[in-house]
């Protein structure tokens, strides 16, 4: 589990297609610290670390992955947002996030709020009611809170940190992005939707 704190870029060095499989090399300051078998958070998808050599490291995406996510948007050189998972005897400074992205959202609206950012998303409606106002949401695997909730839209509003220290700066008008819903709500829906 991870906490949607970003700690550090990675770049996207190398892409390799193997049958419907993806493999990635990713560069980044934390590589180099990383173990074989560790789970490491990539734009909000929980991904297992299979290779570390040079300051890089490699990770591969199924094919359920690759239809779910934006992973395969992916090209070499963009940034990723790098998280490893959390220790219980750590703060959780952002929300609970298990890194299984539920869907993918579209920005559909940008704009710079006197030195911060605010960004709104559309979303499948299937996923309504899981989007609450004021709750959390982890968005490329960036722990933000919702508001200005409609029906397929959302908005998150982006502090300076943020924007520079995560991918949020890449995301623009028609950029896809990766959401993972809030997991109480998740178990919350279900439960209710069992009671019917």
């Amino acid at each position: 589990m991870f906490t949607g704190i970003i700690e550090a870029f990675g770049i996207v060095h190398s892409i390799e297609k193997q049958g419907t499989n993806t493999t990635f090399w990713i560069s980044s300051p934390i590589s180099n610290e990383l173990k074989i078998d560790q789970s490491v958070s990539h734009n909000g998808v929980c991904l297992t670390v299979e290779e570390v050599l040079e300051g890089r490291h490699r990770v591969t995406a199924i094919e359920e992955t690759l239809k779910k996510t934006n992973l395969f948007e992916w090209q070499e050189g963009i940034l990723v947002n790098l998280e490893r998972c959390m220790t219980f005897n750590g703060r959780i400074d952002g929300h609970i996030v298990q890194g299984h992205v539920d869907t993918t959202a579209t920005c559909i609206e940008k704009k710079d709020v006197d030195g911060s950012w605010e960004f709104q998303f559309q979303f499948p409606t299937e996923f309504a009611s899981l989007v609450i106002e004021k709750g959390s949401i982890s968005l490329n695997g960036i722990s933000l809170t919702v508001f200005n909730v409609g029906g397929d839209t959302f908005s998150v509003a982006i502090i300076p940190y943020t924007y520079t220290h995560t991918n949020i700066q890449q995301v623009k008008e028609g950029s896809t992005v990766n959401i993972e819903f809030d997991m109480i709500g998740k178990y919350l829906n279900r439960m209710l939707a069992l009671q019917k």
